[in-house]
């Protein structure tokens, strides 16, 4: 039996039942709990957080304070002196969900209220970037200006409001006015979707509205989201901080909540710092699971799913184990890969993002890049410097040029909404990011790093510099990074050892309005006749309408007074016209193609969002078939007609190792220069397979193409630049510098055909060549294997290097010694003739 497909048997709830060891209860710690309304049906339930926390003092004691000795009210609201469930859940104000957003700031608010003000101008919330994306791939809609989020949304009118450092206030206001499209003041609200289909055949773009509110925003802190295997979260803050299994089940002891229905928390605890501690079945666990973050970080960039090593297939293998399909994840199929190495060791994401990259700085930032303070080299530094001894803005420029400037330091002083998290010993400092804000969880010991993780561990790292010094670089490794200084000046650290990265190239989007044309309009063939005209309304609505569920009416609807508690979107009835199919080209994973980023450096980059778009209009008939949009004139360097609306990401993959790419899998690969993969076709026109000549003419009349053609798709969906700098496509639209490689770094990076330098001389084209062929091949020293090869090199070089340097040493004073002597045998030849 499929455990996800069909009811559990009463065997299976039992066990649920039975073996459901959470928390301490709340009664053993509180006895007076008992005396609570809310103790009537709860009396098994867990215990928020652990005993003696101040957290859950402090509920106690505001709930004895309020008038519920169990504390319930303080954050579910309710009425404590009930007993019978309407009576205590109906009242005025109840909360099943307390950290929605909708509702926290009485809840979650009362002992964190900058971090519920600053939510609604998060990323998670605003979804500004995502939208601008699509909007982009329907034609640049708002062009560079990140215009929509789901909300209407504007910065504080002080600047002091931003959270963080004095310094990093003003880091900010730089990138502010480098990026204005970016750090906008304001968001307006999303449009609607279109309701009138017969717009959408005047006007095709407004298809992006229901792509965008039907399938994109599902996952927006403002809604619970659609409760699929992976996809079960809670709203606002519980979206993190509370516990969900991927199979959406509670499995805590409480029984009056259900065991077989999904869509509720693992236990009711909070999960969030070390000293937050969850118990599931004997089992106890500190700080954020990743899983916890891939509910939601599985499309797109797909970094949750890549950090844990998985890479989404078309297949169902392997199959489970009673020979069904594998069970479908986040609403996928995966293969396994290779795990980040950060992940491997134990970390979770929030070990790295900080609270600002999470909650905001309660400025809006409108793409993930802007979003995220934190580069790798605040923790790992380089091979010639302490993370401590780098400028601020190091490998976050936003400048084609590495920054510069006095060392960052170290601090000892915490930023103040931070402190009620866990504060370790800052020992000899804190470490910075590299815009200014202290790591709460990074510090210095000696010339060691401590990544005190949120699971309780405490990890010992040393930098790149002190590896260097104890000589525990490989060779690649000190050539790739402190030998050639432009890799370290130029280049996102990730470029060199992501070891792959999700590639979806190609995303044929189908928006199908079928059955949704509320008026018919007079058919030619059946004439103004009333009875056939009714014949064909009673054929219409007979015909299945393709709609989808808007999520960001959903969220809207919260806004509504009477729906701000709802705890969740499955009794909104808020299907509109359109219903979404995407399908892919082809996937890959292995080594990306580069580009530049915003931040100026070269990057791994990934399909972004390259839709060829087909429309499905309310009669069933196609509006457009397999269409890519332009962008407006002028975009991306484009000329009048501006250029496809296809865009190529910059990528952080998340998929690190210690083990780079290799040198040959950038400098010698057409893919990582931007030139695509190799072997495959143009796809601008049909591709007909049959019977055919030996010219290749289709013999059958009656045949169909096999691949229909994509019009304007003259090349791949891989190659985005031609060899003569061309762009195809556009790359990272958001910021003004991210693009493919120019020409002159496509010229730097390009080592293609290297082999031919020394193999056209070799073994017989010159008498030195041929001499020296001829005693390798009698004395066995031919090169065969790379590092044979490598060696014979590395010897060349030296050689030349030195005979070179000998000639141009000795030139001079071979020069002097001879012009010496001409000059003393003149004067002696001088002084015999007189």
């Amino acid at each position: 039996m499929r455990f996800a497909q069909i009811p559990l048997t009463i065997a299976t709830i039992l066990n649920f039942c039975l073996s459901a060891h959470a928390a301490d209860k709340l009664a053993n710690h509180y006895p007076q709990a008992m005396n609570s309304g809310c103790m009537k049906c709860h009396a098994d339930i867990e215990l928020i957080r652990e005993p003696g926390s101040e957290m859950l003092e402090r509920i106690m004691t505001e709930g004895e304070a309020m008038g519920d000795p169990a504390g319930c009210i303080v954050c579910h609201g309710g009425d404590p002196k009930a007993t019978e469930k309407e009576a205590a859940h109906t009242f005025e104000k109840f909360y099943p969900d307390p950290g929605s957003p909708w509702v926290n700031q009485n809840t979650c608010g009362k002992c964190h209220p900058k971090h519920v003000d600053v939510q609604w101008r998060s990323l998670m919330m605003t979804e500004a970037g995502k939208i601008q994306g699509v909007c982009w791939a329907f034609g640049g809609l708002t062009g560079y200006e990140h215009l929509w989020a789901n909300y209407a949304v504007e910065n504080p009118e002080n600047p002091l409001d931003r959270l963080g450092t004095d310094v990093y206030r003003k880091y900010m206001e730089r990138l502010k006015k480098m990026e204005p499209n970016v750090w906008v003041d304001r968001h307006l609200p999303l449009p609607d979707a279109p309701t009138d289909i017969s717009k959408v055949k005047e006007d095709p773009t407004l298809a992006a509205f229901t792509y965008i509110r039907t399938e994109c925003q599902r996952c927006h802190h403002a809604v619970k989201g659609r409760q699929e295997r992976g996809d079960f979260r809670g709203m606002g803050c519980s979206s993190c901080h509370v516990p969900y299994g991927n199979e959406g089940f509670y499995e805590g002891a409480d029984a009056s909540v259900s065991h077989i229905d999904a869509g509720h928390c693992l236990v009711h605890s909070i999960q969030g710092t070390r000293e937050a501690k969850v118990t599931v079945h004997e089992k106890t666990y500190s700080g954020i699971p990743v899983e916890t973050c891939t509910t939601c970080h599985d499309r797109g960039k797909r970094i949750g799913v890549s950090f844990q090593g998985l890479m989404e297939t078309p297949y169902e293998a392997p199959f489970a184990a009673d020979g069904g399909p594998q069970p479908k994840l986040h609403t996928k199929h995966y293969i396994a890969m290779e795990q980040d190495i950060h992940y491997l060791k134990g970390m979770t994401c929030q070990d790295c993002h900080t609270s600002t990259d999470v909650h905001s700085d309660g400025f809006l930032a409108a793409a993930n890049l802007a979003a995220v303070q934190i580069e790798c080299a605040d923790c790992h530094g380089t091979p010639d410097q302490f993370p401590w001894d780098l400028p601020l803005g190091f490998m976050d420029e936003y400048e084609e040029k590495p920054a510069e400037g006095p060392a960052r330091g170290l601090t000892t002083k915490l930023n103040e909404h931070t402190l009620q998290g866990t504060v370790y010993e800052p020992k000899d400092g804190y470490l910075l990011t590299a815009r200014g804000n202290p790591y709460g969880n990074v510090v210095k010991d000696g010339n060691e790093i401590i990544v005190h993780t949120a699971n309780g561990k405490d990890l010992r790292t040393k930098s790149l510099k002190q590896l260097k010094k104890e000589n525990l670089i490989s060779e690649r490794g000190l050539v790739s990074m402190s030998t050639v200084k432009s890799h370290m000046n130029r280049m996102e650290c990730y470029t060199c050892h992501a070891s792959w990265a999700p590639q979806c190239y190609g995303c044929h989007v189908k928006i199908d309005y079928t059955g949704n044309k509320e008026c018919p309009e007079p058919n030619p063939e059946v004439g103004n006749d009333p009875e056939l005209q009714a014949i064909k309304l009673v054929l219409n609505e007979a015909v299945e309408k393709k709609q989808n569920f808007d999520w960001v009416a959903a969220g809207r609807k919260h806004q509504e007074p009477e729906h701000a508690a709802d705890r969740g979107e499955s009794t909104y009835d808020l299907m509109i016209p359109g219903k979404i199919s995407e399908q892919r080209s082809y996937l890959r994973w292995e080594n990306p193609m580069l580009g530049v980023n915003g931040e100026g450096r070269i990057t791994p980059l990934a399909p972004g969002c390259q839709p060829s778009v087909t429309i499905i209009g309310a009669d069933g008939e196609p509006i457009l078939v397999n269409h890519i949009f332009k962008t407006k004139g002028g975009a991306e360097g484009s000329g009048e007609d501006g250029t496809l609306a296809l865009d190529m990401s910059p990528t952080q993959p998340h998929t690190m190792t210690k083990n780079a790419r290799s040198c040959e899998s950038c400098h010698a690969s057409d893919k990582a220069l931007g030139y695509g993969i190799g072997g495959t076709r143009p796809l601008d026109k049909d591709i007909y397979v049959d019977l055919e000549t030996i010219d290749k003419e289709i013999i059958p009349n009656r045949t169909w193409p096999q691949l229909n053609a994509i019009p304007n798709m003259d090349t791949d969906w891989s190659r985005i630049v031609t060899e003569d700098g061309q762009p195809l496509m556009t790359v990272g639209h958001h910021f003004k510098l991210s693009r493919a490689l120019n020409n002159e770094e496509r010229a730097k990076m390009n080592r293609a055909g290297t082999c031919t330098a020394c193999h056209k001389e070799i073994p017989t084209e010159s008498l030195a060549t041929s001499l020296l062929h001829h005693v390798a091949k009698y004395t066995g020293q031919i090169p065969v294997t790379a590092d044979q090869h490598a060696g014979l090199v590395h010897k060349i070089v030296l050689f030349s290097a030195w005979g070179q340097l000998a000639i141009a040493f000795c030139t001079p004073i071979v020069g002097i010694i001879g012009f010496t002597w001409w000059r003393r045998r003149k004067k002696n030849d001088k002084g015999e003739v007189e």
